[in-house]
């Protein structure tokens, strides 16, 4: 897969040392940067290519984790899940259709991250998961309120 990658600039030890482990998880990454403080901007950019298809997944770093979960859920048909453990890590995937994860550099220790990260890229949502009806609602409720109704 390609996984598209950024981070504040607070993160940007964290991101360095999960860049290379994706690399050895056999992807490719493209890193959308680390240097503006205003990290929303890299995160659209870098979750609007995650919906068009440019890249499959998105690993998106800041302190907590927080911030860059809710600049991205703004992208319509981004799907972020801020994740501090494995099993979150694993429903994010399997339960949620997450395309994008993301962590806090100041929360979450390298080898933690890399547990996420690996868990996180190795399982796919399944859309005839018991699951599904629940995320179909999410993706339906998105396309109502570009259409002007909500209910």
């Amino acid at each position: 897969m390609k996984i598209a990658i950024g981070c504040d600039p607070n993160a940007v030890q964290l991101k360095n040392i999960l860049i290379p482990f994706i690399k050895e998880l056999g992807h490719e990454v493209v890193d959308y940067g680390s240097d503006d403080p205003i990290y929303a901007n890299m995160v659209f950019k870098a979750a609007e290519d995650v919906v068009k298809g440019i890249c499959e997944r998105g690993i998106f770093i800041c302190g907590t984790g927080i911030g860059v979960s809710i600049a991205a859920n703004k992208v319509k048909g981004a799907y972020a899940a801020c994740v501090s453990n494995v099993y979150q890590a694993e429903r994010a995937s399997l339960s949620n259709a997450a395309n994008i994860m993301t962590i806090g550099s100041q929360v979450t220790g390298s080898e933690l991250a890399k547990c996420l990260v690996r868990t996180y890229l190795s399982l796919s949502y399944d859309p005839v998961s018991h699951s599904a009806p629940k995320v179909n609602r999410i993706i339906e409720y998105e396309n109502q309120q570009d259409q002007g109704k909500t209910n």
